[in-house]
């Protein structure tokens, strides 16, 4: 199977760290693809309508996207413990937290359209405000969140724990709002997930071409 990805994007980050947990890396062609708004990749666009990465395309040559979707496909394919797990309260704990990480993830996104992507005659400083807002109270019920948590439940790898960890990560190589200050058991956790080996083999580099 081949992934397009793009190596400073959390969403395609998170595809492939899912794939180093789940033992299918070795299965991916992993070929990097530039795109963004402002800058139309023909490949990308042939396989994903949106122009955007990640996306897997199949052995049958068929393709899938968005990052849940292939996320998703790849947890049917192992037979290792499920990331998105089967139980209803994990399942959808798992979920809502993969929920969020996008979430953060679309706000950190137009922060930096209103600071620094964005001619600054255009800025919008009110909405920038109001998506640093997303980003602050999202950090604070991840620590309420992480702060409930027995040391057991700390350690599960789900969809939900990769998908807030690569989210996090991206946040922090942008210099985004800073979560970890004032945050100790969601630094603790995040510390913790960032020594995984499927992190460690995942570096996000690069900047945004236009």
């Amino acid at each position: 199977m081949k992934l397009l990805y793009q190596t400073h994007s959390p969403y395609a980050r998170k595809v492939l760290v899912m794939a180093h947990e789940v033992g299918m890396a070795d299965r991916l062609e992993v070929i990097h693809h530039e795109t963004s708004p402002t800058l139309r990749n023909e490949e990308v666009f042939q396989l994903n309508p949106l122009g955007k990465v990640p996306v897997l395309v199949r052995d049958d040559g068929s393709a899938l996207f968005d990052s849940s979707v292939i996320c998703e496909y790849l947890d049917s394919l192992h037979e290792g413990p499920k990331m998105i797990p089967a139980a209803p309260t994990s399942r959808w704990r798992s979920l809502q937290w993969q929920a969020l990480a996008q979430g953060m993830c679309e706000a950190g996104i137009s922060v930096r359209h209103e600071t620094v992507r964005r001619p600054a005659p255009y800025r919008y400083p009110a909405m920038r405000d109001g998506q640093i807002e997303k980003l602050v109270a999202s950090y604070d019920f991840l620590e309420r969140e992480c702060a409930s948590r027995t040391v057991a439940e700390t350690r599960v790898i789900d969809i939900g724990a990769i998908a807030v960890a690569t989210a996090l990560s991206w946040l922090a190589f942008r210099e985004l709002p800073a979560f970890e200050h004032g945050r100790p058991h969601l630094s603790a956790w995040y510390r913790a997930f960032l020594q995984r080996p499927s992190m460690l083999a995942t570096p996000l580099v690069g900047e945004t071409v236009d």
